[in-house]
């Protein structure tokens, strides 16, 4: 299936500017359609209020925010809109989620982390284990093709394992992770799982269900929506834990992890990059729809979406990943294997011999081209490869890029 890339572009102001740039720092965050910016402005238009009102703009406001998580419970898969934590980041989320755990745990438990991660789901777990004497084990990768090294993973449980956390998809090396497998060996030694799917959220389908894991993170912004976090929870687990809140709260589900006052405005704008996307799948996602059996109305529309959208970019990567290896000089980290891409999204990461990664990305800039360079919180893959000092060069693509700005890229790499 081919999407009609020129029509979804149309629907971003960012990409119809005069001169508009190549937007290929995508995994730092994405470009916005016109919905998205539309819902923010309605919301302070007609409904700027507190929640828990008795009149018309809060009551709006407080149905707005419930058409929202159900709108989210359905991208994920959740059992329930009340499972979807709404907050100001990913990390943010993470961090409360971290604090109430250790609440739970004893000197000794023992937290089992990997190599590859973001630090958003590294320090809130270093944290409490220095707060509370627990035990970090490490999940090592393979540098050859930068994925985990699933016999690492096996050593690093014990009977004391409690917590296993994981990224679905690197931000740095774009390796998708067996997620569904790490579950079952986490439940297996009585851990529970914790999953950053910040990379993992805008290409490929995801379904908490499926994986089987405890919790889930991912962060609107990276999947065209506006900066705000979701953190999804097995309802028991949301309802019992201590979660850190003020009195006067709702003790329940999903509230009792909502400190303080909403973003309604960017709640708002989540509804409509879900909007975004099941409009994706309507126009696009039929013949992906016996992929997912026993899924009906928007949550198979929205899983068809994702698979439309995956398999674009997984053409898209293909072509990148060939125009960057004719390159002189530039060494790509990572999975190269045509037959592989399936183990991958589609963000890329390089070096260029002679060039620092920042010099890179300058030279790029000036070319109108936007990448990443440094280590972008994936800070122990940078130094496992051996690239902690400077890291490297990130590509990283999304649905609305074109193979003509992959070919750009190619140009501008030859000419610097």
């Amino acid at each position: 299936m081919t999407l009609d890339v020129s029509a979804l572009r149309a629907q971003f102001p960012a990409l119809n500017q005069t001169a508009a740039p190549v937007f290929f720092d995508n995994p730092a965050g994405t470009q916005v359609p016109e919905r998205v910016i539309d819902a923010v402005s309605t919301y302070y238009r007609t409904m700027n209020a507190n929640s828990g009102g008795a009149f018309a703009t809060s009551q709006r406001s407080d149905a707005m925010v419930v058409t929202v998580r159900e709108r989210m419970a359905d991208f994920l898969n959740a059992p329930g809109a009340n499972e979807i934590v709404l907050g100001p980041n990913m990390t943010t989320l993470n961090f409360a989620l971290s604090r109430a755990l250790a609440k739970t745990l004893k000197p000794g438990d023992e937290i089992v982390l990997t190599r590859m991660d973001h630090d958003a789901n590294v320090a809130p777990w270093l944290r409490i284990a220095e707060d509370y004497g627990l035990v970090v084990h490490w999940t090592d990768i393979r540098t050859g093709d930068c994925t985990l090294d699933m016999d690492s993973l096996e050593a690093a449980l014990t009977d004391r394992t409690r917590i296993v956390a994981t990224v679905h998809a690197s931000n740095a090396v774009g390796t998708i992770n067996p997620v569904a497998q790490i579950a079952q060996m986490a439940h297996a030694a009585g851990a529970l799982y914790v999953v950053d799917a910040v990379q993992s959220a805008p290409h490929v389908p995801i379904d908490v269900q499926a994986i089987g894991c405890d919790f889930l993170l991912c962060s609107a912004y990276k999947f065209f929506g506006p900066h705000i976090g979701i953190l999804w929870g097995r309802y028991d687990l949301l309802a019992a834990l201590p979660a850190y809140k003020v009195r006067p709260s709702k003790d329940k589900p999903p509230y009792r992890w909502e400190t303080g006052t909403p973003s309604f405005e960017t709640i708002a704008g989540v509804g409509a990059a879900v909007d975004y996307l099941e409009s994706i799948g309507q126009a696009y996602g039929a013949d992906y729809a016996a992929e997912f059996p026993g899924f009906t109305g928007r949550r198979l529309t929205l899983k068809t979406a994702m698979a439309a959208l995956r398999d674009y970019e997984r053409g898209l990567v293909a072509r990148l990943i060939e125009s960057l290896s004719r390159v002189p000089g530039v060494r790509i980290a990572g999975i190269t294997d045509p037959a592989r891409y399936a183990e991958r999204v589609p963000t890329v990461v390089f070096t260029k011999d002679g060039w620092t990664p920042l010099a890179v990305a300058e030279a790029l800039a000036q070319q109108h081209i936007y990448v990443w360079d440094g280590n972008y919180y994936a800070q122990e893959i940078m130094e496992r490869l051996g690239q902690g000092e400077h890291g490297m060069v990130r590509v990283g693509l999304a649905h609305y890029n074109t193979v003509a700005e992959v070919e750009q890229l190619e140009a501008a790499l030859r000419t610097i």
